[in-house]
């Protein structure tokens, strides 16, 4: 089991940036796909972006792809999502989230995941 906790979250102005961060428990961090989602008041939660096992690939929803970037440490047990070029659009809670089973980098699907963390809210003001 893993537990995930995120942190970074805040107001930002269109434009600016913002790093989030996800601490995960446990000594089998490296045998988890990791993941972003985010869920706007009143949307359903949506995939932002995956990362492989090993860190060697990644994935990205279309309305992020060129501004986000994920990344991972193995040896300290963390997921990072930089955030540039943010719009008001971006406005959400951002969770992240472990993927035990799937070996498929394009794993969008909530369902798919077996831990999420609390999330942390980011708003972007216009």
């Amino acid at each position: 089991q893993v537990q995930l906790v995120e942190s970074g979250g805040g107001l930002v102005q269109a434009g600016g940036s913002l790093r989030l961060s996800c601490a995960a428990s446990g000594r089998t961090f490296n045998s988890y796909a990791m993941a972003w989602f985010r869920q706007a008041p009143g949307k359903e939660r949506e995939f932002v972006a995956r990362i492989s096992r090993s860190g060697s690939m990644t994935y990205y929803a279309d309305s992020v792809k060129g501004r986000f970037t994920i990344s991972r440490v193995n040896a300290k047990n963390m997921v990072y999502l930089q955030m540039n070029s943010l719009k008001p659009e971006d406005t959400a809670v951002y969770y992240c989230a472990a993927d035990s089973r799937s070996t498929v980098i394009q794993t969008t699907t909530t369902r798919a995941y077996d831990y999420w963390g609390q999330g942390t809210q980011v708003t972007v003001s216009s």
